[in-house]
């Protein structure tokens, strides 16, 4: 079995190529992918090279794990049939490549445990159900407080702020320096972070993944209040104590969606208390993949890009 992948061969050397699949097993199930998203974090890390040293990296590479398809196969201890719609988070199929990721292609083969199961009406936003479930591990759990101020109006950020909300919050304030992205709020405020004179903030998620921003966050937030580190940094992080020491500040950072936030983040979907349309806002067949991923990653302008697979012939 073989199938077209994005293939990442080195630091801004991307394609498309033929990879070969490896057989599917017990317990997995083939899956052919209609809509893949780009990640502008830990995708653009890897495709400018700036990745630091991380469990399973190399090259080459098939990025992408946050992919949505149907079922084509599916062996019968996997709970699944052929026309389920699902969204998969990547896979380790290919021969050939790294599989870290690995969602970005048109066919994938991996386990059936891994899948989530989708309503086929979310069409392409169903590839953004790991954004939004990452989005969901980040403010879910004990002692976990919602945030009242969230740094960044990317797709993470609009989707915490949107979380907050249906959880019952007060509507949270979220900072964007870039002016062309304060557009887009329901229910929230964004603001230029200058134009904040707040210093009282109990609870601040930083979604931006600046990391000389802690100084400015540490200032910002109310003695004993909590700031979570929810983007993904690759400049160490540092801070000037003693601020951080009169406010007795306290520092958690949050990692993916667990199995967990999958079901529960499909489930709000599913309800209508969150929404994730108006995130996509640039689209491209898996045929441009090259100006596809310089656009997702170069453009302002482009919050979320989505690969078309469906007419790869």
């Amino acid at each position: 079995m073989h199938a077209s992948a994005v293939l990442l061969k080195g630091p801004r050397d991307l394609g498309l190529a033929t990879l070969g699949l490896t057989p599917p097993g017990d317990g997995d199930v083939v899956v052919d992918i209609t809509h893949s998203g780009i990640s502008t974090g830990t995708e653009k890390l890897f495709w400018s090279g700036q990745m630091p040293p991380f469990p399973g990296m190399g090259y080459p590479l098939v990025p992408g794990y946050e992919a949505a398809g149907e079922v084509v196969e599916a062996r019968s201890a996997s709970g699944l049939r052929a026309g389920d719609r699902v969204f998969v988070p990547g896979s380790s199929c290919f021969e050939g490549a790294f599989g870290l990721f690995g969602g970005a292609a048109q066919r994938l083969v991996t386990r059936a445990a891994r899948v989530v199961r989708i309503d086929s009406s979310l069409g392409e936003e169903g590839a953004l159900l790991a954004l939004a479930a990452t989005a969901r591990h980040a403010m879910a759990g004990l002692d976990k407080a919602l945030p009242d101020l969230i740094v960044g109006h990317g797709v993470l950020g609009r989707l915490l702020a949107r979380l907050t909300i249906a959880a019952g919050g007060p509507a949270p304030t979220v900072w964007e320096v870039d002016a062309a992205r304060r557009t887009g709020a329901d229910g929230y405020e964004v603001i230029a972070p200058e134009t904040d004179t707040r210093r009282d903030y109990r609870s601040i998620y930083d979604a931006s993944g600046n990391a000389a921003i802690l100084n400015d966050l540490i200032g910002r937030v109310a003695r004993g209040g909590e700031i979570v580190l929810a983007g993904f940094y690759t400049d160490p992080l540092s801070f000037a104590f003693p601020p951080a020491f009169m406010k007795e500040a306290r520092f958690r950072i949050a990692a993916e969606w667990t199995p967990g936030d999958m079901i529960a983040t499909r489930a709000l979907i599913e309800s209508g208390a969150l929404s994730l349309g108006g995130l996509i806002t640039h689209r491209a067949d898996a045929t441009d993949a090259p100006a596809a991923y310089r656009a997702a990653f170069e453009d302002p302008t482009c919050l979320k890009m989505i690969l078309n697979w469906k007419d790869l012939s």
